[in-house]
């Protein structure tokens, strides 16, 4: 055991000392630049811990911004000067945030599509679903059914729109990519839209994503050292755009297939060519990320978004967060379908948020069209499923130095499910709702 044993966070919280963190940071900076040399970031990171060790007396210690300085000192000094300037870049890009949130929205975010926000808040305001207490008065009234047809209406005409806008360009397109952030509803809306657009004379080609994976020993990870497939580096960028260039120009090319048990990916195990009549159609979190596709002409690509812009306000006066909707659905379909513990998903929701913010709210205005895939009746749905366990992880990580975003997580989500009344009969949701792919019993085959 070295001399450094504590380090003090943003926050001023105190926590151990965990040397695999700096290791994890060079790598996922290097990751991001192209490199994926383990072994190197491992040497890098015991040059900084020997640093510490040197420059700090017994007992001190450091803050994580004197860490951080020493960490882009050594990949300067050792030549790395395109991963220090990642690591730089990163830095700064988090300290903007954080200052932008303490300013407690001083000026407009630029990730959020204000204009598609403001109709679907006209449209919650019509139907008096703006508010907890609005829907409240619904529910009690026994219009939860009435509730549903109306959210679900509002869904499948947007999915309408779509299918026409795409339509319309089918002369010139080659692909369509469904994107967005997690649990915002892509299987569902990609198996809808397909059906749309196969009665308009369409014909598709899926292609998975997540076989272009590289092997798990090289992916980059999180701060509590799980593997991070959130980032768009985890995919092989290089090797996705190569295909779609081939596939673009009508020829045939070898799909990878990636096995999720052994975390190995093989190459060149599937055919697929694009007929003179076909269109490729991608499902991915990363559709919209610039280096995904920047080999394709803007003119060959329809680039669809989605994401549950839920506007509704609690007693206090503030929306609900729509990243709250998408951890509950994303709790409740990895307990249901990937045996994961809901109280795993919010435990890293806090990462899976940070690289949403670099990696896919920044590119939603690239869309050319946006899809607002929040149902106003899935939170009472919620609030029978899970309002006792979130007061029970609200009580748990409140007085946690290390699993502060968990607390304040957990407490806001406990908030709405104890105001909202609670629905336990999910019969009136249709089988083919995005919901179903959330909270079970879809009639659609995911596949």
């Amino acid at each position: 055991m070295g001399k450094i044993k504590f380090v003090i966070k943003r926050t001023g919280a105190i926590v151990p000392f965990n040397p695999d963190r700096i290791t994890n940071a060079i790598y996922r900076a290097a990751v991001a630049v192209g490199g994926r040399d383990k072994e190197k970031a491992e040497e890098l990171g015991r040059q900084v811990v020997a640093i510490l060790e040197e420059k700090f007396e017994e007992g001190y210690k450091p803050h994580i911004e004197e860490i951080q300085d020493i960490i882009e000192k050594v990949l300067v000094e050792n030549g790395h000067a395109k991963v220090a300037k990642e690591f730089i870049l990163y830095r700064e890009e988090a300290a903007r945030r954080r200052k932008a949130d303490s300013k407690h929205f001083s000026k407009p975010s630029e990730f959020i599509p204000w204009a598609k926000v403001w109709r679907s808040l006209d449209w919650a305001v019509s139907h008096n679903l703006h508010t907890i207490s609005a829907i409240n008065e619904r529910i009690r009234a026994g219009e939860f059914p009435h509730v549903v047809h109306e959210c679900e209406n509002l869904y499948e005409t947007q999915l309408d729109t779509a299918a026409e806008m795409i339509k319309e360009r089918s002369k010139d397109l080659k692909m369509v990519f469904v994107s967005g952030p997690s649990s915002s509803g892509k299987t569902t809306t990609t198996i809808k839209l397909e059906k749309r657009l196969n009665k308009l004379g369409m014909s598709f080609k899926p292609l998975v994503v997540d076989n272009y994976f590289f092997d798990l020993e090289m992916h980059p990870k999180d701060e509590f050292g799980d593997y991070d497939f959130e980032t768009p580096q985890a995919l092989d960028l290089k090797m996705i755009n190569e295909h779609l260039k081939l596939l673009a120009e009508g020829k045939e090319v070898k799909i990878p297939y990636y096995d999720f048990k052994t975390g190995k990916r093989f190459l060149e195990k599937t055919s697929l060519q694009l007929k003179e009549n076909e269109v490729l159609l991608i499902d991915s979190l990363h559709g919209l990320f610039p280096a995904f596709s920047q080999e394709i002409p803007a003119n060959l690509k329809f680039k669809l978004y989605l994401e549950p812009l839920l506007q509704m306000k609690d007693s206090d006066n503030r929306y609900i967060r729509w990243t709250d909707l998408r951890l509950i659905r994303r709790m409740l379909r990895d307990s249901a379908h990937r045996a994961y513990n809901p109280e795993q998903t919010l435990l890293h929701w806090h990462y899976v948020r940070s690289s949403e913010k670099r990696n896919i709210l920044p590119y939603c205005s690239n869309a050319d069209y946006i899809i607002n895939t929040s149902m106003s009746y899935e939170v009472p749905l919620y609030s029978s499923k899970l309002r006792s366990s979130f007061a029970e992880w609200e009580k748990k990580y409140k007085d946690d130095p290390l699993r502060i975003d968990a607390y304040t997580r957990a407490a806001r989500v406990n908030k709405v499910l104890q105001e909202i009344e609670p629905v336990a009969d999910d019969s009136p949701v249709p089988g083919d709702s995005v919901l179903r792919e959330f909270i079970g019993g879809s009639i659609l085959e995911y596949h």
